[in-house]
């Protein structure tokens, strides 16, 4: 490997590691610690490639790329940071860097990319490329995307490419996972973000559709949960698309970004979701992981949602490594959102300053016993608690196939419930459990109850409504209180 690379980092280390690393591969090396330092060597003609963190004591990073493309437009730029986001992937994106990198990284993966960027030192687009759009502040967003986890940073390139294509967006993965934050994402951090971003969902009638479609010409419409609509609105909704395409004035045909499950051609394939809707809407897919999938990212995130919860007046607290270990060995079915409420129980029961790891157990025993989804991966023994209960012991699950009448007692719910119950305070040893049992025990009953009931009626809430006996409406409060996922469907009789 030839040629000169300038790196600018504050921490020593990471200095001292590359330029030995970067020598042994024959490269020479000027390093600093200093953005204006490196702005001077870039002015003075020095280095053929340029290695720069974000969070510097005289600046950002990011900031200087302009400056650096108008100087020396043939420079390539790599872009190291802690700062995992999704902002700070779609910032380096828009300032045309040669390539990005999350901290902490692989050695032998930067020094691939540096000798990428010595080969070949692509041209950027003209010597006077003008200053990089400044990135707009980002909102507190409800589910927030942080993550050096490989897949999360594959997303997070992925979104700063499509940020401002025409094409749609199928933004899928599992409930609580972040869908619904990456498909704001995509309109907050594009070119049609001084535009509308209009939201419909599977409560949409069908005759509302075309009223809300209008109101996002310019900007975006988000399609959360497209096989949950009716097949009339589905029809209404691809007639729509057909006529904003056929238009006179694309500049008005809003942009469609759609949040799914797992795997949207499930729906397609169950009939649950029409195909051509699902081709209208799935330009481009783009896969949301679920937290157990990105362990290393549980503490961190943790942090970041701890000092969150601060800012919305909750006690200050930070997270102890035995804290850290504790999360990373629960599955978190509930993915970001379920972390999220955890953290927030910690705020509110915390002895200390610091989160210890008899703080999080109790944060997560009382949110287990509140409910979790019977579908979830199993925790490991040392945090079983009534809702994870032996095989032998527990209910089977809410939406398991239920393929003929029952043989058990008439009591054996109640003798469930006792066991169930019996399990929870052995837990807890000579502890009581937390307070609020009484209401997180309906809780745990009333979710299965729910999803049987919206099972059983084809997800049609009135049906389940009238089936339960309580108000529409109320159903609907219960069902987003207890994030409980409903989808449409034809019943086969």
């Amino acid at each position: 490997m030839d040629g000169t690379v300038l790196i600018a980092d504050d921490d020593r280390s990471i200095r001292t590691v590359l330029t030995q690393a970067l020598t042994r591969a024959g490269c020479r090396v000027h390093a600093t610690g200093s953005l204006s330092q490196l702005q001077r060597w870039v002015e003075e003609g020095r280095g053929d490639l340029v290695v720069t963190d974000v969070m510097m004591p005289d600046g950002n990073g990011l900031d200087v790329v302009p400056s650096i493309a108008r100087a020396r437009p043939t420079l390539p730029v790599i872009v190291i940071s802690a700062q995992n986001t999704i902002v700070t992937a779609i910032r380096a994106t828009e300032a045309e860097v040669f390539d990005y990198l999350p901290k902490p990284f692989d050695l032998p993966d930067l020094m691939a990319r540096i000798r990428a960027g010595l080969s070949r030192r692509p041209v950027r687009g003209g010597a006077d490329g003008g200053e990089t759009r400044a990135a707009q502040p980002a909102a507190d967003p409800a589910m927030p995307l942080v993550g050096h986890a490989p897949a999360m940073q594959a997303l997070f390139r992925t979104v700063a490419r499509v940020v401002n294509a025409d094409l749609s967006v199928m933004v899928s993965g599992e409930p609580g996972s972040g869908r619904t934050t990456v498909a704001r994402a995509l309109h907050d951090h594009s070119d049609r973000r001084d535009g509308p971003l209009v939201v419909i969902s599977p409560a949409d009638a069908a005759d509302a559709l075309p009223a809300a479609f209008a109101r996002a010409a310019g900007g975006t419409l988000l399609v959360e949960g497209p096989a949950g609509f009716e097949p009339g609105a589905q029809a209404r909704l691809i007639g729509l698309i057909e006529a904003a395409e056929a238009g006179h004035d694309p500049s008005r045909m809003p942009r469609l970004v759609a949040t799914g499950g797992p795997d949207a051609m499930a729906d397609v394939s169950s009939g649950q979701l029409r195909q051509d809707l699902h081709y209208r809407l799935a330009g481009v897919v783009l896969p949301v992981p679920p937290l157990r999938a990105r362990v290393d990212d549980i503490a961190p995130l943790a942090r970041h949602l701890l000092a969150r919860a601060a800012a919305l007046g909750l006690p200050r607290r930070d997270l102890s490594d035995e804290g850290a270990t504790v999360l990373r060995a629960w599955p978190f079915p509930g993915n970001v959102r379920e972390l999220d409420n955890t953290m927030r129980r910690v705020a509110l029961i915390a002895a200390g300053p610091e989160a210890t790891a008899d703080d999080i157990r109790a944060a997560l025993t009382s949110a287990s016993a509140a409910g979790m989804p019977d579908h979830a991966p199993a925790p490991s023994p040392a945090y079983a608690s009534p809702t994870h209960a032996s095989p032998a012991h527990a209910s089977p699950p809410a939406h398991a196939p239920r393929t003929g009448p029952t043989t058990a007692a008439p009591e054996r719910l109640g003798q469930s419930i006792e066991t169930h119950l019996q399990r929870y305070f052995d837990l807890h040893g000579e502890d009581l459990p937390p307070p609020g049992l009484y209401d997180r025990i309906l809780r745990e009953v009333e979710r299965p109850l729910i999803e049987i009931a919206l099972d059983a009626t084809g997800g049609n809430q009135l049906r389940c409504a009238e089936l339960l006996g309580i108000n529409r409406n109320t159903l609907r409060k219960k069902v987003n209180d207890l994030n409980i996922e409903v989808t449409r469907r034809r019943r086969l009789m």
